[in-house]
Protein backbone atom coordinates (compact mmCIF):
# COMPACT_ATOMS: atom_id res chain seq x y z
CA UNK A 1 0.00 0.00 0.00
CA UNK A 2 1.22 3.77 -0.94
CA UNK A 3 2.78 5.74 1.97
CA UNK A 4 0.13 8.12 1.61
CA UNK A 5 -2.51 5.61 3.16
CA UNK A 6 -0.78 2.82 4.70
CA UNK A 7 -0.61 4.34 8.10
CA UNK A 8 -3.00 7.07 8.23
CA UNK A 9 -7.06 7.61 8.19
CA UNK A 10 -7.69 9.97 4.41
CA UNK A 11 -7.41 13.84 5.23
CA UNK A 12 -7.16 13.05 9.18
CA UNK A 13 -4.80 15.17 11.09
CA UNK A 14 -2.75 11.80 13.30
CA UNK A 15 -4.01 11.65 17.18
CA UNK A 16 -0.47 14.19 17.82
CA UNK A 17 0.03 16.79 20.99
CA UNK A 18 0.31 19.27 17.78
CA UNK A 19 -2.64 18.45 16.28
CA UNK A 20 -4.92 17.76 19.48
CA UNK A 21 -4.35 21.34 20.63
CA UNK A 22 -4.29 23.46 17.43
CA UNK A 23 -7.98 24.45 16.14
CA UNK A 24 -7.54 23.52 11.98
CA UNK A 25 -9.38 25.02 9.71
CA UNK A 26 -12.58 23.81 7.49
CA UNK A 27 -11.84 20.67 5.06
CA UNK A 28 -11.40 22.03 1.85
CA UNK A 29 -12.84 21.25 -1.26
CA UNK A 30 -11.82 18.42 -3.66
CA UNK A 31 -10.29 19.10 -7.03
CA UNK A 32 -13.16 18.27 -9.73
CA UNK A 33 -13.63 18.82 -13.28
CA UNK A 34 -11.11 20.66 -15.55
CA UNK A 35 -9.26 23.57 -14.05
CA UNK A 36 -6.20 25.59 -15.72
CA UNK A 37 -3.16 27.56 -13.96
CA UNK A 38 0.15 28.89 -14.62
CA UNK A 39 1.55 26.33 -12.46
CA UNK A 40 0.10 23.43 -10.08
CA UNK A 41 1.88 22.58 -7.41
CA UNK A 42 1.88 18.86 -5.87
CA UNK A 43 2.15 19.11 -2.02
CA UNK A 44 0.79 21.62 0.51
CA UNK A 45 3.77 21.48 3.28
CA UNK A 46 6.05 23.50 3.73
CA UNK A 47 7.67 23.03 0.45
CA UNK A 48 4.66 23.49 -1.36
CA UNK A 49 3.00 26.33 0.43
CA UNK A 50 6.47 28.61 0.74
CA UNK A 51 6.50 27.95 -3.42
CA UNK A 52 2.52 28.72 -4.19
CA UNK A 53 3.01 32.00 -1.65
CA UNK A 54 5.83 33.53 -3.73
CA UNK A 55 4.19 32.66 -7.20
CA UNK A 56 1.06 33.73 -6.53
CA UNK A 57 2.61 37.18 -4.76
CA UNK A 58 4.05 37.55 -8.49
CA UNK A 59 1.07 37.26 -9.86
CA UNK A 60 0.74 33.85 -11.27
CA UNK A 61 -2.05 31.79 -11.43
CA UNK A 62 -1.05 28.68 -8.54
CA UNK A 63 -3.44 25.75 -7.86
CA UNK A 64 -2.00 23.57 -4.72
CA UNK A 65 -3.08 20.10 -4.44
CA UNK A 66 -2.51 17.50 -1.57
CA UNK A 67 -3.89 14.06 -1.16
CA UNK A 68 -4.85 14.44 2.39
CA UNK A 69 -4.69 18.07 3.66
CA UNK A 70 -2.39 20.91 4.23
CA UNK A 71 0.39 20.52 6.63
CA UNK A 72 -0.81 16.87 7.16
CA UNK A 73 2.32 15.20 6.28
CA UNK A 74 5.90 15.22 7.41
CA UNK A 75 4.90 19.50 7.80
CA UNK A 76 2.79 19.18 10.61
CA UNK A 77 3.69 15.96 12.79
CA UNK A 78 7.71 16.66 12.80
CA UNK A 79 10.26 17.45 16.01
CA UNK A 80 9.75 21.19 15.24
CA UNK A 81 13.51 21.48 15.12
CA UNK A 82 14.67 24.65 13.24
CA UNK A 83 18.67 23.88 12.87
CA UNK A 84 21.44 25.31 11.49
CA UNK A 85 23.51 24.38 8.20
CA UNK A 86 22.61 21.56 6.32
CA UNK A 87 22.95 17.44 7.55
CA UNK A 88 26.75 17.79 6.37
CA UNK A 89 29.19 20.45 7.69
CA UNK A 90 30.38 23.29 6.43
CA UNK A 91 33.72 22.36 6.49
CA UNK A 92 33.05 18.83 4.18
CA UNK A 93 30.74 21.16 1.87
CA UNK A 94 33.92 23.89 1.68
CA UNK A 95 36.31 20.64 0.61
CA UNK A 96 33.94 19.52 -2.22
CA UNK A 97 32.49 22.44 -3.32
CA UNK A 98 34.94 25.50 -2.53
CA UNK A 99 34.73 28.73 -0.39
CA UNK A 100 32.18 30.45 -2.62
CA UNK A 101 29.76 27.93 -3.21
CA UNK A 102 29.66 26.75 0.07
CA UNK A 103 29.15 30.01 1.29
CA UNK A 104 26.37 31.05 -0.61
CA UNK A 105 24.84 27.78 0.36
CA UNK A 106 25.56 28.89 4.34
CA UNK A 107 23.41 31.96 3.90
CA UNK A 108 20.66 30.44 1.74
CA UNK A 109 19.97 28.67 6.00
CA UNK A 110 20.72 31.11 7.97
CA UNK A 111 17.57 33.36 5.17
CA UNK A 112 16.03 29.77 5.75
CA UNK A 113 16.49 30.42 9.77
CA UNK A 114 15.14 33.78 9.68
CA UNK A 115 11.93 33.42 7.65
CA UNK A 116 11.03 30.84 10.34
CA UNK A 117 11.55 33.69 13.10
CA UNK A 118 9.66 35.89 11.14
CA UNK A 119 6.68 34.46 12.20
CA UNK A 120 7.53 33.26 15.36
CA UNK A 121 4.96 34.48 17.83
CA UNK A 122 2.43 32.50 15.81
CA UNK A 123 3.97 29.40 15.95
CA UNK A 124 5.49 29.22 19.21
CA UNK A 125 9.15 29.68 18.36
CA UNK A 126 11.67 29.14 21.12
CA UNK A 127 15.54 29.82 20.30
CA UNK A 128 18.55 26.96 21.13
CA UNK A 129 19.12 23.39 19.58
CA UNK A 130 21.76 21.24 21.70
CA UNK A 131 23.30 18.46 20.60
CA UNK A 132 24.48 15.49 23.64
CA UNK A 133 27.84 13.83 22.40
CA UNK A 134 28.28 10.51 23.94
CA UNK A 135 32.28 10.53 23.32
CA UNK A 136 34.98 13.11 23.97
CA UNK A 137 35.73 12.43 19.66
CA UNK A 138 32.10 13.16 19.15
CA UNK A 139 32.30 16.75 21.03
CA UNK A 140 36.08 17.66 19.60
CA UNK A 141 34.42 17.22 16.13
CA UNK A 142 31.64 19.73 16.79
CA UNK A 143 33.55 22.10 18.51
CA UNK A 144 36.30 22.06 15.43
CA UNK A 145 32.71 22.99 12.95
CA UNK A 146 32.29 25.58 15.08
CA UNK A 147 35.22 27.46 14.92
CA UNK A 148 34.83 27.13 11.30
CA UNK A 149 31.72 28.81 11.24
CA UNK A 150 33.39 31.19 13.38
CA UNK A 151 36.35 31.76 11.63
CA UNK A 152 34.86 31.61 8.30
CA UNK A 153 31.52 33.28 8.14
CA UNK A 154 31.21 35.48 11.69
CA UNK A 155 28.78 32.63 13.30
CA UNK A 156 29.40 32.41 17.08
CA UNK A 157 26.40 31.35 18.35
CA UNK A 158 27.32 27.95 19.33
CA UNK A 159 29.15 27.09 22.96
CA UNK A 160 30.67 23.89 23.57
CA UNK A 161 30.37 22.03 26.84
CA UNK A 162 31.88 19.18 28.84
CA UNK A 163 29.86 16.40 30.65
CA UNK A 164 29.13 18.49 33.92
CA UNK A 165 28.01 21.37 32.66
CA UNK A 166 26.34 19.95 29.62
CA UNK A 167 24.48 18.08 32.46
CA UNK A 168 23.45 20.81 34.16
CA UNK A 169 21.32 22.00 30.97
CA UNK A 170 20.80 18.23 29.51
CA UNK A 171 20.16 16.14 32.53
CA UNK A 172 21.04 12.90 31.50
CA UNK A 173 24.19 10.38 32.51
CA UNK A 174 25.05 9.34 29.13
CA UNK A 175 26.43 12.39 27.69
CA UNK A 176 29.67 13.45 27.61
CA UNK A 177 29.58 17.05 27.23
CA UNK A 178 27.89 18.63 24.37
CA UNK A 179 26.97 22.15 22.24
CA UNK A 180 24.36 24.39 22.36
CA UNK A 181 23.46 26.62 18.97
CA UNK A 182 21.79 29.89 20.28
CA UNK A 183 20.90 30.41 16.37
CA UNK A 184 18.93 27.10 16.35
CA UNK A 185 15.48 27.06 17.64
CA UNK A 186 12.06 25.18 17.77
CA UNK A 187 8.54 25.81 16.70
CA UNK A 188 5.21 23.98 16.94
CA UNK A 189 5.47 22.49 13.35
CA UNK A 190 1.24 22.23 12.53
CA UNK A 191 0.93 25.87 13.88
CA UNK A 192 3.90 26.34 11.15
CA UNK A 193 2.06 24.80 8.37
CA UNK A 194 -1.28 26.18 8.80
CA UNK A 195 0.43 29.43 8.86
CA UNK A 196 1.92 29.04 5.81
CA UNK A 197 -1.43 27.73 3.65
CA UNK A 198 -3.20 30.73 5.37
CA UNK A 199 -0.45 33.05 3.71
CA UNK A 200 -0.71 31.09 0.18
CA UNK A 201 -4.41 31.87 0.17
CA UNK A 202 -4.03 35.34 1.33
CA UNK A 203 -1.66 35.74 -1.50
CA UNK A 204 -3.80 34.48 -4.46
CA UNK A 205 -3.17 30.41 -4.03
CA UNK A 206 -5.90 27.83 -4.24
CA UNK A 207 -5.72 25.00 -2.35
CA UNK A 208 -7.64 21.43 -2.50
CA UNK A 209 -7.86 18.80 -0.21
CA UNK A 210 -8.49 15.22 -0.81
CA UNK A 211 -6.45 15.83 -4.40
CA UNK A 212 -4.50 12.69 -4.53
CA UNK A 213 -2.49 13.23 -8.15
CA UNK A 214 -2.45 10.00 -9.81
CA UNK A 215 -0.35 10.88 -13.36
CA UNK A 216 1.35 14.36 -14.86
CA UNK A 217 0.65 13.82 -18.07
CA UNK A 218 3.95 15.92 -19.74
CA UNK A 219 3.73 17.93 -22.73
CA UNK A 220 3.73 21.75 -23.81
CA UNK A 221 1.54 21.97 -21.31
CA UNK A 222 1.51 19.35 -18.38
CA UNK A 223 -1.95 17.12 -17.19
CA UNK A 224 -2.16 16.88 -13.33
CA UNK A 225 -4.35 14.52 -13.18
CA UNK A 226 -6.48 12.93 -9.60
CA UNK A 227 -9.41 11.13 -9.59
CA UNK A 228 -11.92 13.61 -9.98
CA UNK A 229 -10.28 16.55 -11.39
CA UNK A 230 -7.69 17.66 -13.90
CA UNK A 231 -5.39 21.07 -13.74
CA UNK A 232 -3.73 22.13 -17.18
CA UNK A 233 -0.56 23.88 -16.45
CA UNK A 234 2.39 25.53 -18.02
CA UNK A 235 4.62 24.82 -14.90
CA UNK A 236 4.35 21.96 -12.09
CA UNK A 237 5.88 21.56 -8.74
CA UNK A 238 6.41 18.44 -6.83
CA UNK A 239 6.57 19.32 -3.04
CA UNK A 240 5.77 16.17 -2.02
CA UNK A 241 9.10 14.51 0.13
CA UNK A 242 8.73 11.77 0.92
CA UNK A 243 5.16 10.45 0.56
CA UNK A 244 5.98 11.38 -3.45
CA UNK A 245 4.04 7.91 -3.77
CA UNK A 246 5.79 7.01 -7.36
CA UNK A 247 4.30 9.84 -9.37
CA UNK A 248 7.92 10.50 -10.85
CA UNK A 249 11.11 7.98 -11.26
CA UNK A 250 14.12 10.30 -11.35
CA UNK A 251 12.40 12.04 -7.99
CA UNK A 252 12.14 8.52 -6.11
CA UNK A 253 15.06 7.92 -7.62
CA UNK A 254 16.67 10.40 -5.28
CA UNK A 255 13.92 10.89 -2.50
CA UNK A 256 13.06 7.69 -0.48
CA UNK A 257 10.07 7.52 2.47
CA UNK A 258 11.73 6.68 6.08
CA UNK A 259 9.31 6.90 9.18
CA UNK A 260 10.39 8.46 12.11
CA UNK A 261 7.96 8.61 15.41
CA UNK A 262 7.14 11.28 18.46
CA UNK A 263 5.72 10.52 21.55
CA UNK A 264 4.38 13.33 24.19
CA UNK A 265 4.60 12.27 28.11
CA UNK A 266 2.10 13.53 30.38
CA UNK A 267 2.92 16.91 31.72
CA UNK A 268 5.54 16.00 34.29
CA UNK A 269 5.15 19.08 36.43
CA UNK A 270 8.36 19.82 38.50
CA UNK A 271 10.28 16.95 37.49
CA UNK A 272 10.43 18.72 33.97
CA UNK A 273 12.99 20.54 35.26
CA UNK A 274 15.35 17.47 36.22
CA UNK A 275 15.20 16.82 32.60
CA UNK A 276 15.79 20.15 30.88
CA UNK A 277 16.88 23.33 32.42
CA UNK A 278 16.36 25.52 29.51
CA UNK A 279 13.62 25.83 27.25
CA UNK A 280 15.90 24.37 24.27
CA UNK A 281 15.36 21.41 21.85
CA UNK A 282 18.05 18.63 21.98
CA UNK A 283 19.08 16.16 19.28
CA UNK A 284 22.07 13.40 19.38
CA UNK A 285 23.09 10.55 17.47
CA UNK A 286 24.25 7.24 18.47
CA UNK A 287 22.76 4.17 16.30
CA UNK A 288 19.62 6.31 15.90
CA UNK A 289 18.77 10.12 15.51
CA UNK A 290 17.17 11.53 19.31
CA UNK A 291 15.08 14.72 19.01
CA UNK A 292 13.51 15.77 22.42
CA UNK A 293 12.30 19.30 23.83
CA UNK A 294 9.33 20.15 26.38
CA UNK A 295 6.14 21.62 25.37
CA UNK A 296 4.26 24.52 26.49
CA UNK A 297 2.58 22.17 28.97
CA UNK A 298 5.61 20.84 30.57
CA UNK A 299 5.41 16.97 28.47
CA UNK A 300 8.39 16.02 27.00
CA UNK A 301 7.97 15.40 23.44
CA UNK A 302 10.70 12.83 22.81
CA UNK A 303 11.54 11.16 18.64
CA UNK A 304 13.61 9.24 16.96
CA UNK A 305 14.11 5.56 15.93
CA UNK A 306 13.75 5.92 11.94
CA UNK A 307 12.93 2.87 10.03
CA UNK A 308 12.86 2.23 6.22
CA UNK A 309 9.67 -0.43 6.04
CA UNK A 310 6.70 1.90 5.49
CA UNK A 311 4.67 0.42 8.00
CA UNK A 312 4.26 1.25 11.26
CA UNK A 313 5.54 -0.51 14.39
CA UNK A 314 2.55 -2.15 16.64
CA UNK A 315 3.87 -0.17 19.76
CA UNK A 316 5.85 3.28 18.70
CA UNK A 317 5.53 3.85 22.41
CA UNK A 318 6.86 0.85 24.09
CA UNK A 319 10.01 1.44 21.67
CA UNK A 320 10.56 5.41 22.20
CA UNK A 321 10.01 4.80 25.92
CA UNK A 322 12.75 2.48 26.22
CA UNK A 323 14.87 4.99 24.18
CA UNK A 324 13.85 7.78 26.92
CA UNK A 325 14.31 6.29 30.13
CA UNK A 326 17.95 5.36 28.89
CA UNK A 327 18.57 8.78 28.65
CA UNK A 328 16.59 9.90 31.36
CA UNK A 329 15.88 6.98 34.22
CA UNK A 330 13.96 9.69 36.09
CA UNK A 331 10.99 9.39 33.36
CA UNK A 332 10.59 5.47 34.22
CA UNK A 333 7.10 5.93 35.73
CA UNK A 334 5.88 8.79 33.44
CA UNK A 335 2.70 7.90 31.41
CA UNK A 336 3.00 8.57 27.75
CA UNK A 337 -0.05 10.70 26.65
CA UNK A 338 0.61 10.52 22.55
CA UNK A 339 2.19 8.26 20.19
CA UNK A 340 2.59 9.49 16.48
CA UNK A 341 4.37 8.56 13.16
CA UNK A 342 5.40 9.84 9.61
CA UNK A 343 7.38 9.32 6.73
CA UNK A 344 10.29 11.89 5.94
CA UNK A 345 11.99 11.95 2.85
CA UNK A 346 16.13 11.27 2.80
CA UNK A 347 18.95 10.68 -0.01
CA UNK A 348 21.73 9.02 -0.17
CA UNK A 349 24.49 11.80 1.19
CA UNK A 350 21.47 13.51 3.37
CA UNK A 351 21.47 16.77 1.62
CA UNK A 352 18.46 18.10 0.06
CA UNK A 353 17.88 16.71 -3.72
CA UNK A 354 16.66 20.29 -5.55
CA UNK A 355 15.92 18.91 -9.39
CA UNK A 356 14.72 19.89 -12.66
CA UNK A 357 12.81 16.98 -13.76
CA UNK A 358 11.69 18.48 -17.03
CA UNK A 359 12.41 22.28 -18.19
CA UNK A 360 9.24 23.35 -16.18
CA UNK A 361 8.76 20.14 -13.91
CA UNK A 362 11.11 21.19 -10.46
CA UNK A 363 11.15 19.58 -7.24
CA UNK A 364 12.90 19.70 -3.93
CA UNK A 365 12.64 17.17 -0.97
CA UNK A 366 15.25 14.59 1.08
CA UNK A 367 15.86 16.93 4.07
CA UNK A 368 16.89 14.53 6.27
CA UNK A 369 16.25 16.56 9.46
CA UNK A 370 16.80 19.82 8.74
CA UNK A 371 13.10 20.43 6.24
CA UNK A 372 11.64 23.04 9.17
CA UNK A 373 13.69 25.42 7.72
CA UNK A 374 15.24 24.18 4.54
CA UNK A 375 11.81 23.11 3.18
CA UNK A 376 10.31 26.59 3.25
CA UNK A 377 13.47 28.10 1.86
CA UNK A 378 13.70 25.55 -1.11
CA UNK A 379 10.12 26.09 -1.70
CA UNK A 380 11.06 30.27 -2.31
CA UNK A 381 13.70 29.00 -4.64
CA UNK A 382 11.47 27.09 -6.94
CA UNK A 383 9.21 29.44 -6.70
CA UNK A 384 11.39 31.77 -7.76
CA UNK A 385 13.23 29.53 -10.81
CA UNK A 386 9.63 29.48 -12.19
CA UNK A 387 9.30 33.27 -12.18
CA UNK A 388 12.73 32.73 -14.00
CA UNK A 389 14.97 33.84 -11.26
CA UNK A 390 17.24 30.52 -10.83
CA UNK A 391 20.28 31.73 -9.16
CA UNK A 392 19.35 30.80 -5.90
CA UNK A 393 18.10 27.43 -7.87
CA UNK A 394 21.43 26.47 -9.45
CA UNK A 395 23.21 26.86 -6.04
CA UNK A 396 20.98 24.56 -4.36
CA UNK A 397 21.44 22.09 -7.14
CA UNK A 398 25.38 22.36 -6.68
CA UNK A 399 24.71 20.49 -3.49
CA UNK A 400 25.82 16.50 -3.80
CA UNK A 401 22.94 14.63 -3.67
CA UNK A 402 23.69 11.60 -6.70
CA UNK A 403 20.65 9.32 -6.74
CA UNK A 404 20.58 5.45 -4.71
CA UNK A 405 22.23 2.71 -6.47
CA UNK A 406 19.53 0.56 -8.15
CA UNK A 407 16.95 3.70 -8.55
CA UNK A 408 13.77 3.34 -6.29
CA UNK A 409 14.01 -1.16 -5.14
CA UNK A 410 17.49 -0.08 -5.11
CA UNK A 411 16.81 2.35 -2.24
CA UNK A 412 14.14 0.84 -0.66
CA UNK A 413 16.83 -2.11 -0.17
CA UNK A 414 19.48 0.07 0.51
CA UNK A 415 17.65 1.76 3.54
CA UNK A 416 16.17 -1.35 5.23
CA UNK A 417 19.40 -2.99 5.28
CA UNK A 418 20.99 0.06 7.07
CA UNK A 419 18.17 0.02 9.17
CA UNK A 420 18.65 -3.42 10.32
CA UNK A 421 22.19 -2.97 10.82
CA UNK A 422 21.42 -0.31 13.26
CA UNK A 423 18.97 -2.29 15.04
CA UNK A 424 21.80 -5.10 14.85
CA UNK A 425 24.32 -2.82 17.00
CA UNK A 426 21.87 -1.00 18.93
CA UNK A 427 21.19 -4.69 20.25
CA UNK A 428 24.42 -5.70 20.77
CA UNK A 429 25.40 -2.85 22.71
CA UNK A 430 23.74 -3.49 25.34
Amino acid sequence: MSVLYRNDRIATFPDSWYADGVETPPLRAELKGQHTADVCVVGAGYTGLSAARVMARAGLSVIVLDAHRAGFGASGRNGGQVASGYNASQRKLTKILGDETAKALWDLTEEAKADVAALGPDIDRKPGIAHGCYSDAERVALEEDAAFLNRAYGYDQIVSYDAAAFREIVQSPLYTGGVLDHGGAHIHPLKYALKLAEMAEAAGAELYERSPVHHIAQGKRHSVRTSKGRVTADHVVLATNGYHAGLDRALAAHIQPVNSFIIATEPLGPLAADVLSQAIAVEDHKYFVNYYRLSDDGRLLFGGRATGRTAFPNDIAGLLSTRMTALFPQLADVRVDYAWGGALGVTPSGLPAVLRLAPTIVAAGGFTGHGVALSGLCGKVLGEAILGQAGRFDTLTALPTPGFPGGTFGGRLLLQGYFALQNLRQSLSR
